[in-house]
């Protein structure tokens, strides 16, 4: 195998990786983030999960200050670490989301996922959506990769 061809079944493995929907189980959600710490100026890297609504990937949390959220306001350079099926590091950038028509359509996805078999397993409550509305962090992610990005508009 040549490596165009290699580098092209690596591509459709991480588009297939990123096209998690509501039916997708926690672990096909998650993800590794490495952001750039605002003070510290060190990488940090944490487990969240990934969000694919509408042919476009969000991070969200829960209604709370994250330092996840700070640092990429503060530099929205960030490394998006697939482990699941597929092991790649996609380089992107954080854009922050203040629409409140995407805000809503994507807080009512991240909380309708609450309500899938495997998470009430966990009893886990569901959140309040004007809490989550007013208060979550949410990011738009764009993956550096056009690839990526244009694979992602015809999985929608």
């Amino acid at each position: 195998m040549n490596t165009t061809q290699e580098a092209g079944q690596m591509n459709d493995a991480v588009v297939r990786a990123l096209d998690i929907g509501p039916d997708s189980s926690a672990a096909e959600r998650t993800i590794d983030i490495t952001t750039l710490g605002r003070r510290s100026g060190v990488h940090r890297r944490i487990e969240i999960w990934l969000q694919h609504v509408d042919g476009r990937w969000y991070l969200s949390g829960t209604p709370a200050r994250r330092s996840w959220y700070a640092n990429l306001l503060a530099d929205p350079r960030l490394t998006v670490h697939l482990k699941h099926g597929v092991t790649a590091d996609l380089p992107a950038t954080a854009v922050r989301v203040d629409d409140d028509a995407t805000r809503r359509r994507v807080i009512t996805a991240v909380l309708d996922i609450q309500d899938l078999p495997e998470m009430a397993a966990r009893g886990i409550p569901r959140q309040r959506f004007d809490l989550w509305y007013a208060h979550s962090p949410l990011v738009e992610i764009v993956f550096d990769d056009e690839r990526l990005r244009e694979a992602s508009s015809t999985h929608s």
